[in-house]
Formats: structure tokens, C-alpha cells, sequence
């Protein structure tokens, strides 16, 4: 397929300017001025909007087995999903069971994936050690394209990394040119507030953000970051959600170390006051960890986002419908954790960033795509347009808007957590491995077209 985008400010990282581009195949072709249409091309009139790299969720959980049930979007909805919000590749979570071979269960979500309509590539997390596991992150990395591994400080009796497992992992993926990323909340601390609440009677899902302070996940945070930094090693910090946490990233980072921090759309604009909503259903939608935060928080977000402290921002796509969330209606650690999201991240980030004059185009450009793209080292073949690049764009109208709502989603759940928020700011085009996948509301994601994509080390590595 051919498709020639005209008239149009082609935004990167870098810098704006005035250009036509032209994909060829699944690959972008040219960039420049008053290209000419080859026969049969596809004209895409982008006059009035901007024309950005295809968005990189780098933290979903799609068809995800979790707390006794499964996910309600699968990789074909939650990726077509994607599609329709502008974000065109998505980073996905392999959650090996403890004692499972990390090979076993990358082949398993591989063989999940593979109904994709946008392009995806995973995370491993390591859930437990043995020799094995060290052998097995090897032959990730070697054969399978996989340069992040990530560790759950969290769930406790389930799939809680402990100090040991945090230290030879982050040492073997220094070996191997690998990147250790963390979900960083006490496991022990929060395992006891919930004991502690149930103990007292407070067993809805007001009880949730009471067990899980901003305290527990600073504390794992600066543990982590400390782990990092006396084996020299990076550190990614996932959802980032309380300004503790952003400081001691912040602090590290002034020291040179080298720590990357995530935030999420939710907790950059949702605020803890939905847990002391009157509805059941309305506060067991919204339980995730980290849970929403009060408001201060956010603005705290915003100014790690800004500062350049906070680097990529993602979703945590992990949907769940209300009978599954009422399974956790008379104790609230059974509630399954997850929201939506990966629909409208953009378009809530570019209305309360770029719109509030928060973000310049360029900026949202870096945090909604490009840095998500250097950081797991997929640039420059994602996260720029620019020739040679793969043909994923978004086309965006700046001045296009929509309302919010669980009934016009495209995603499955029936749920979303930005019910009613009207945005200012949406895709009119996205454009995914050259082809033209949705239009002006019209969503033509095809089943199995999204690819796997490897991602090399960080260093050559024989070990």
C-alpha cells in the first residue's frame, strides 16, 4: 500500500516543520516538500494537523491471566483499541507463574499475540531464581529480542520478587545489555495494611488506596533505585504515581545515575476521590496499584514530565469487567487490579498537557512515543518520522474533540476511567505499518497484522 499524507507539520522529538510524507510498503519513504503521488496512492489531507510517530504504550497487560480471571481485552481489541486512540506498538508484560520457565511462558504469550492488529514486543518478568532463569535471560536476549525484564516488588505469595531476586537479575541483565524495570511498592507492607483493614471491617474498595500509601512505594522505589545503583546498572520505575517516588528518582538522576520513570495517563488526571464514590461498580472499576493518588501528586507528575525526570507515559491497559471486579465485593484484596486506557492516553495527555500549555508538541511527541523508543531501543525504527522509519503514524487534529464514554470505546470492559472527560486533541488518521487503519472514527484494525518486534541488546554481550 501507498499513502502520501499532505500538508501537514510532521512533529518529532526534535522539532516541527512543514512536510509531506510518503510510506511505501510498511516503511516510510520520504519527507519533504510537495511530494509527488505515485499512481494509486492514498491521499491523506493532514492540512491543519500534525503528523507524529505512531504512540508506544510501553506498559500493558493484554489477555493477562491475573487473580483468577483473565483480562477482558486480548491482544487483537486491546491492540486495535490502540489503533484507534494513535498508538500503533505496544510493550506487553510476560508473567512467568513462580518455578515456570521464563521460556515456556514467553512462547506461550507469543503464541497469544499473535491475533495483534498493532505491533508488540514484550517485557519478561522474573518472578523467582534459579540457574535456570539466568540461563533462560540469556537466550531471551540472544535469540528473542528481549532487553527489559521486569520485577514486581509487589504481590506478596503470588509473584513478588524478593531482595536476592532483585540482585542477581539486575546483575544478569547488566551482563546481558539488558534493562531491569520495577513495580515498585512494598509487598510485605502492603500485604500488612490489608490484613490489618480487613481485621478492622473496611472491606470495600475505599479500603484500597489505605493499604497501599505513598510511602510503600517510595520505600521500594529508593530500594530499588539503591539495588541499581551500587550494581551499576540503569533502572526503569513503571508507573510512578506519588511525588516520593519521583524524588528519589530525581535525586538519583542529579547524582548521574542512570533511572527512567513511567507515569501513567490515569494518574496524571484522576484523583483518589473516585475510591469515596457512592457506586460499588464505580469504585471496584477504578482499584489499580499504584492506586489514584490526591492531587497534589499530579501536579508533581506533571513536573517530573516536564523537568525531563519523568520520561515515557503509558496506560497499564489491563481491563476487567464489572462481574469480575465484583469478585472482590466483600474483600477488597480480591478485587482484580487493572484499569483501561490505552485508547485515550494520547489525546488526555496532549488535552491536559499540550492544551494547558504544559507540554509543547515536540514534548508530548517525546513522552508518548520517542523515549519510549530509545529507552527499550526500537529508535530510530519507531518513535520518528523520518526515511527508513516504519510507516506507523498518527495523523493529529489539535482542534478535533470527543467525549469520553464506556458506550463509544472500542475496547472491551465496559468500563473506563475517563468517563465523561471531554478531550480537545484526537487522531483523525493513524497509519500502522503503511496501512491505513483508522479514519475519522472508522476503525479497520485487521486481526494478526501487528508484528512481533525484536529488540537487540544495549551491548554486545556473549555471556
Amino acid at each position: 500500500m501507498t499513502i502520501l499524507i499532505r500538508g501537514g507539520t510532521v512533529v518529532n522529538a526534535d522539532r516541527a516543520f512543514r512536510a509531506d510524507v510518503l510510506c511505501v510498503g510498511d516503511k516510510i519513504a520520504a519527507v519533504g516538500e510537495n511530494l509527488e503521488a505515485p499512481g494509486g496512492a492514498t491521499i491523506v489531507d493532514a492540512g491543519g494537523q500534525y503528523v507524529m510517530p505512531g504512540g508506544i504504550d510501553p506498559h500493558t497487560h493484554m489477555q493477562l491471566p491475573f487473580m483468577g480471571t483473565v483480562t477482558a481485552d486480548d491482544f487483537f481489541t486491546g491492540t486495535a483499541a490502540g489503533l484507534a486512540g494513535g498508538t500503533t506498538t505496544i510493550i506487553d508484560f510476560v508473567i512467568p507463574d513462580p518455578k515456570q520457565s521464563l521460556l515456556e511462558a514467553f512462547h506461550t504469550w507469543r503464541g497469544w499475540a499473535e491475533k495483534s492488529a498493532g505491533d508488540y514486543t514484550f517485557h519478561v518478568a522474573v518472578t523467582w531464581w534459579d540457574q535456570s532463569v539466568h540461563e533462560e535471560m540469556g537466550v531471551l536476549v540472544r535469540e528473542h529480542g528481549v532487553n527489559s525484564f521486569k520485577h514486581f516488588m509487589a504481590y506478596k505469595n503470588a509473584i513478588m520478587a524478593d531482595d536476592e531476586t532483585l540482585v542477581k537479575s539486575f546483575r544478569r541483565s547488566l551482563e546481558l545489555g539488558a534493562i531491569p524495570t520495577v513495580h515498585a511498592e512494598n509487598g510485605e507492607l502492603v500485604y500488612q495494611l490489608q490484613q490489618e483493614l480487613l481485621q478492622k471491617g473496611i472491606r470495600g474498595a475505599e479500603a484500597h488506596p489505605l493499604s497501599r500509601p505513598p510511602e510503600v512505594e517510595a520505600e521500594a522505589a529508593n530500594r530499588a533505585i539503591a539495588i541499581a545503583n551500587v550494581l551499576g546498572t540503569p533502572v526503569y520505575i513503571v508507573h510512578v504515581s506519588c511525588a516520593e517516588s519521583l524524588e528519589a528518582i530525581t535525586r538519583a538522576r542529579a547524582k548521574g545515575q542512570r533511572v527512567y520513570g513511567e507515569a501513567l495517563a490515569g494518574h496524571l488526571v484522576i484523583d483518589d476521590s473516585v475510591y469515596r464514590h457512592p457506586d460499588p461498580d464505580f469504585t471496584r472499576g477504578h482499584v489499580m496499584s499504584p492506586p489514584f493518588r490526591s492531587r497534589h501528586h499530579q501536579q508533581a507528575l506533571w513536573q517530573g514530565l516536564q523537568g525531563g525526570n519523568l520520561h515515557t507515559t503509558a496506560t497499564d491497559h489491563c481491563t476487567f469487567c464489572a462481574e469480575q471486579k465484583a469478585a472482590g465485593k466483600d474483600d477488597f484484596t480480591r478485587i482484580p487490579n487493572g484499569c483501561g486506557g490505552v485508547e485515550e492516553r494520547m489525546a488526555v495527555i496532549w488535552d491536559a498537557g499540550v492544551n494547558a500549555g504544559l507540554l509543547t508538541p515536540s514534548e508530548f511527541v517525546r513522552v508518548t512515543s520517542t523515549n519510549a523508543a530509545q529507552i527499550f531501543n526500537m529508535y530510530p525504527r519507531k518513535g520518528l518520522v523520518a526515511a527508513g522509519a516504519d510507516a506507523d503514524i498518527v495523523v493529529w487534529d489539535p482542534n478535533g474533540s470527543r467525549t469520553i464514554s464506556a458506550a463509544t470505546q472500542f475496547a472491551k470492559g465496559g468500563f473506563n476511567v475517563f468517563e465523561g472527560r471531554s478531550v480537545r486533541g484526537i487522531p483523525s488518521h493513524t497509519v500502522a505499518a503503511g496501512k491505513l487503519v483508522f479514519e475519522r472514527g472508522e476503525l479497520r484494525a485487521e486481526r494478526g497484522a501487528g508484528r512481533y518486534v525484536p529488540r537487540p541488546a544495549f551491548t554486545a554481550t556473549t555471556a
